[in-house]
Parts: structure tokens; C-alpha cells; sequence
């Protein structure tokens, strides 16, 4: 089925705004999309995936958009609904535009230069080699220009992982158990969820299996006080909650009103009511001050570099810049001493980032230690023992795409000193 001219010239335009990096690129295609309501559910979905094959093969593309005739924003947009829906399906190209996609989409692209074949920018694709070597780097490049995976949490205080597994049968939806996270469901394709019983009541929230994984290396249990200091929009919150099994007290703490606001309605679809959204101004608020001491478990889930969700947010790699890492880092240390205050004698702290970069991981944990000398790192081999979770690590968590299937992820898990 082809698909109108149209489709091509909505995809450029909303292009050459998502390439101006001003802001996330699902942000800037919703807004898109409401301003353009005339266009279908099928034609939409097209062109977000075009978006994003675009952003992913942003190297390659741009290396072919230089040959050929006419603005290179639309050769960009040709490309990227070409990968999709492939080139016979582009309806009103003229005849040299048809020749042009057909010679460039049969390049060989094992033939390129491998900056070109990891799409990375510059700086990542140094730091990286410089790191793991080129081939590694390459093999990661590689996964991470993947799109993820649907993965499912189901939530225990509703429903056992089995029965929503042959509930999801019958919609029809394939999926199967996540190979680490024992609440975890991979979903084939990408079905709307949003409509169905299992959802509505409950019973499943959307969170992918390494974000699932974090939340088991707190180790919350029935009863006690637990913070989640940067609770975001609460996915690692409301499986902490169910941890707990409803019980003790669970504060999500984050600076953002609006993306606390996001976590209401999944609060009130998963059953939890010992969960309490707390708005701070920053880490050393009064708030924070006042739980000094009397918290059993924290989970720090760092603002970072977002640099292990390329799978899913593809335009991170092109708008992050190494200046914004390093001031990451202060923010970062900041933080996880903003937290450390709150843990008692014997408690619990887990340092996390979704990113795959050093600087932002193992070298905040030093740094951290070498200033404080009431914590100690707990080896992750013993957490992943403890929580049963069939991994092997050396002192810290570190998943990856090639390895796991699970996006990018890190963390560390630290205990104050003294008897709890």
C-alpha cells in the first residue's frame, strides 16, 4: 500500500524541527502531531518511525543525503520512510528521487568507514573505543541502533506473572518471562496497551527489565522506610511499593512537580497506599533533612546522560555534549550525598544511572567513598546471590544491550556502617 506525497513532506517538516535538538524528540513529534490532527493513526505511526530511523542512522544518512538533487532535509525524510516502509511504498517521487533511494539504500553499509557504521558522535565514539576497543564499541553501537523491546513488570499485589502471560494469549499478544527479573514479561511488537483489562486494573505497568532489576537490589521488605530520591514519574517506585507488599512507607521524592504528577494515575491503578509523593526543591531540602538518619533502604536512580536508553530515545546521543556530562557529575555526587543522609546505621543505599559511561558510574562511587568513611561498597555478586537473581557481576551492576537485552544500566550498592 502506498502512501500519500503528503506523509513525505509532514516528515520533513517535523524533521528539520526534531534536528534542531531544542528538546526531546517524543516531546516535539506529539506536539506535531496535536497541531495536525488531520493526519491518520497509520500515517502517524509512519512518520514517528521514520523519525527515529533517521536519528539512529543519523551518520549514515547524512553521509547519503549529500549525493543527489533537491533539499537534503528531504532526502533525509525519504530515507528514514524508506527504511520503514521501504522505497516502492513512496508515492510522487519523481523519477530521479526513485533512482537516487534505490542506488543509496543498496549501499553495502559493512563497506563504510566505522565512525559512519556506529552513528555515535565523535566524542562518544572516541571515549568508547578508547575504553572497550573498536570492535566492542561497534558491537554496542550496534545494539544500542535497535529499537527496545516491550517489557512488562507485573504487579504482585494483583496478578502471578503466569496468569497474565496466558491472559496476554488470549488478546492475541506473544510474549514470554523476562530471562532475570522475576516480575518481568517481553512483549513481541508493540500492542496498545492502554485498553485493556490487565492494564486499567493494574495488573502490568510498562518497565524494562533492567529498571525492573534495579528496584530488586534494594531489597525493600514488609514494613519498613524506604525512599526513591529521584522518583521521576515512579516506575521503579510502584515495584518498590509492591516489594514492600503494601506495607511500611514508601516517600518518592523528586524535584519535579510535573513529573510527580505522572505517577497519580498509576499509583491509583496499582493498589499501593503506602507510597507518598514528595516534592523537593533540591537534595539538601528540609524535607530530606528531617528523615535523616531513620530510612532503612534509598534508591538513588541519578539524573544522568540518558546514554543507555539509545534503543529507546535515539536523539540523546545527538544533544548530550561531553561539557553537560561533567556538569552532570557534580550533580551527581551532590546528590548521592544528599541521600546518603538519609540511611540509618546497617541501611541500604543503591546508586543507579541508565548511562554506559564511567565518569558518571564507578567514578562517582569512588568519589563518594574516598569521602566518607561510614559507608562500604556490598559486592553486587553478593546482592544479585541475595535477591536470586542469576547474573554474574564483580562489584557493581552493569547491564548492556549486547549482554542482557535490557538497556544500558548501572549500579552500586553501598551500606552505612553500624548496627541497624
Amino acid at each position: 500500500m502506498r502512501l500519500p506525497p503528503y506523509v513525505i513532506g509532514s516528515t520533513e517538516e517535523v524533521l528539520r524541527e526534531i534536528l534542531r535538538f531544542a528538546g526531546p524528540a517524543d516531546v516535539t513529534l506529539s506536539y506535531y502531531f496535536r497541531g495536525h490532527p488531520k493526519l491518520g493513526s497509520r500515517e502517524r505511526g509512519v512518520i514517528a518511525e521514520a523519525v527515529y530511523a533517521i536519528l539512529r542512522n543519523r551518520a549514515v544518512y547524512t553521509n547519503f543525503s549529500e549525493s543527489g538533487s533537491g533539499p537534503a532535509m528531504r532526502r533525509m525524510a525519504l530515507l528514514g520512510l524508506a527504511e520503514v516502509v521501504g522505497a516502492e511504498a513512496l508515492g510522487g517521487l519523481a523519477e530521479e528521487e526513485s533512482d537516487w533511494l534505490a542506488r543509496v539504500m543498496q549501499i553495502d553499509r559493512e563497506t563504510l568507514p566505522t565512525t559512519l557504521r556506529a552513528n555515535l558522535p565523535q566524542w562518544l565514539f572516541d571515549k568508547l573505543v578508547e575504553r572497550d576497543g573498536e570492535a566492542a564499541t561497534l558491537e554496542l553501537a550496534h545494539s544500542m541502533n535497535q529499537p527496545a523491546p516491550l517489557d512488562l513488570r507485573v504487579n504482585a499485589l494483583k496478578a502471578g506473572r503466569d496468569d497474565v502471560i496466558a491472559e496476554l494469549a488470549k488478546a492475541p499478544i506473544q510474549c514470554e518471562p523476562t530471562p532475570y527479573a522475576p516480575l518481568g514479561i517481553r512483549v513481541c511488537k508493540k500492542p496498545a496497551l492502554q485498553n485493556m483489562p490487565l492494564f486499567k486494573d493494574g495488573a502490568i505497568e510498562v518497565q524494562d527489565e533492567g529498571s525492573q532489576l534495579l528496584s530488586q537490589l534494594v531489597g525493600a521488605k514488609r514494613g519498613e522506610m524506604v525512599v526513591d530520591f529521584c522518583a521521576g514519574a515512579g516506575g521503579k517506585t510502584l515495584s518498590l511499593g509492591a516489594a514492600m507488599r503494601n506495607t511500611g512507607r514508601l516517600y518518592a521524592f523528586d524535584v519535579s512537580d510535573k513529573r510527580l504528577a505522572k505517577l497519580k494515575p498509576r499509583l491509583a491503578r496499582s493498589g499501593l497506599s503506602n507510597v507518598h509523593p514528595v516534592v523537593i526543591a533540591h537534595e539538601n531540602d528540609a524535607k530530606v533533612k528531617r528523615l535523616a538518619g531513620k530510612i532503612d533502604r534509598v534508591l538513588v536512580d541519578a539524573p544522568c546522560s540518558g546514554l543507555g536508553t539509545l534503543r529507546r530515545n535515539p536523539d540523546i546521543k545527538w544533544r548530550q555534549t561531553p561539557q553537560a556530562v561533567t556538569e552532570l557529575n557534580e550533580k551527581q555526587l551532590s546528590i548521592l550525598n544528599g541521600a546518603a543522609r538519609l540511611v540509618k546505621p546497617g541501611g541500604r543505599l543503591v546508586y543507579a544511572t541508565c548511562s554506559i559511561l564511567d565518569e558518571e558510574n564507578e567514578a562517582i562511587v569512588a568519589q563518594f567513598l574516598a569521602s566518607r568513611d561510614d559507608f562500604t561498597l556490598v559486592p553486587m555478586k553478593d546482592v544479585l546471590a541475595e535477591q536470586k537473581i542469576p547474573l554474574e557481576m564483580d562489584d557493581y551492576l552493569k547491564l548492556l544491550p549486547t549482554k542482557h537485552q535490557t538497556d544500558g544500566f548501572f549500579a552500586a550498592v553501598l551500606e552505612r556502617k553500624g548496627k541497624a
